[in-house]
C-alpha cells in the first residue's frame, strides 16, 4: 500500500493539534502514514506537537523562526515528505481528518488529484460564518474568472486536498499568502481529478486567520498565475457521491 504524508501548517494551534493528531491516527488505521507539522508559532505549539513526537513516531516538525505564511509553510513540507501521496490539511479541525482515508482510497483507483469539495452533493460549508462565506465566494469566482485551469473545479481555494508527488516534481512553485491548492492545480502536472463532498466544521479552539492581508495576497497570487500558470488542456475532473466513496473504499 502507498504511503501517505500528511502535511499540516500551524499558526498557535497549541489547543488542536493533539486531538487532529488523534483523528488523522484513527482515519488512517492500517494505512502507511506521516504527518508533518510546519509550525511559526508564537505560542506552545512546538511544544505541544513535540510531545506529540515522544508518542507517535509518525510525528515530524519543522519549527520556523523568522519566517511566516501558510502557503510557504506547505511548500517546505512538500519538501519533507516521504510519502507517494502528499495530503494538505489546516490545523484546526475544520477538515475532518476522516475525510484523508476516503482521499487515500480515491488516489488508489489510479487517480492523479482529489480535491475534497463543500459545494456538491453531499458536502456542506457550515462551519463558516456569513463573513467568511462571503469572503470565500468572492475570492472563489473571481479565481475562475481569471484562470482557467481551476473553472471546473468547484472547491479551488479550499486548502484541503491530496495528490501524487509525482504533480509537483516538476511544479515552479511561488505561492504567497494561504491559497496553496490554486497553485498546485495551476503549476502541477496531472490528468484526473476527483472531488468528493465533505462537511467544514466549525473551528473547536482558537481564531480564524482570516485578515485583509490575507485577501490581498490572494489577489496578487492570481494576477500571479494568470502569466505563469499552465493551461492544464485535457484534465478529467469527476465528482463522486457519498455512495461511491464507500463502494470504493471497500
Amino acid at each position: 500500500m502507498s504511503k501517505i504524508s500528511v502535511v499540516v501548517p500551524t499558526f498557535n494551534e497549541a489547543d488542536n493539534v493533539g486531538n487532529l493528531v488523534n483523528q488523522i491516527d484513527y482515519a488512517l488505521r492500517g494505512i502507511e502514514y506521516e504527518i508533518i507539522f510546519v509550525d511559526d508559532s508564537k505560542d506552545d505549539t512546538p511544544e505541544a506537537i513535540e510531545e506529540i513526537m515522544k508518542e507517535n513516531p509518525n510525528v515530524r516538525m519543522k519549527h520556523r523562526v523568522g519566517e511566516t505564511g501558510l502557503a510557504t509553510a506547505v511548500i517546505e513540507g512538500f519538501r519533507m515528505a516521504q510519502g507517494d501521496y502528499i495530503a494538505v490539511m489546516d490545523a484546526d479541525l475544520q477538515h475532518p481528518p476522516k475525510i484523508l482515508r476516503s482521499m487515500y482510497f480515491c488516489l488508489e483507483t489510479g487517480i492523479d488529484f482529489c480535491v475534497p469539495s463543500r459545494f456538491i452533493p453531499g458536502g456542506s460549508d457550515g462551519g463558516l460564518g456569513p463573513y467568511r462565506k462571503l469572503v470565500s465566494g468572492v475570492a472563489r469566482y473571481i479565481g475562475k474568472i481569471l484562470l482557467p485551469c481551476i473553472r471546473k473545479i468547484t472547491d479551488p481555494t479550499s486548502g484541503l486536498f491530496m495528490f501524487r508527488r509525482e504533480v509537483i516534481a516538476a511544479a515552479d512553485l511561488q505561492p504567497i499568502g494561504w491559497k496553496i491548492l490554486i497553485e498546485v492545480l495551476a503549476m502541477g502536472t496531472y490528468r484526473t481529478v476527483v472531488e468528493i463532498p465533505y462537511k467544514f466544521q466549525s473551528r473547536p479552539a482558537g481564531e480564524s486567520k482570516l485578515t485583509s492581508k490575507v485577501t490581498m495576497e490572494y489577489l496578487e497570487q492570481v494576477r500571479g498565475l494568470m502569466k505563469r500558470g499552465k493551461k492544464q488542456q485535457g484534465v478529467k475532473v469527476i465528482r463522486w457521491s457519498p455512495e461511491k466513496m464507500k463502494a470504493v473504499e471497500k
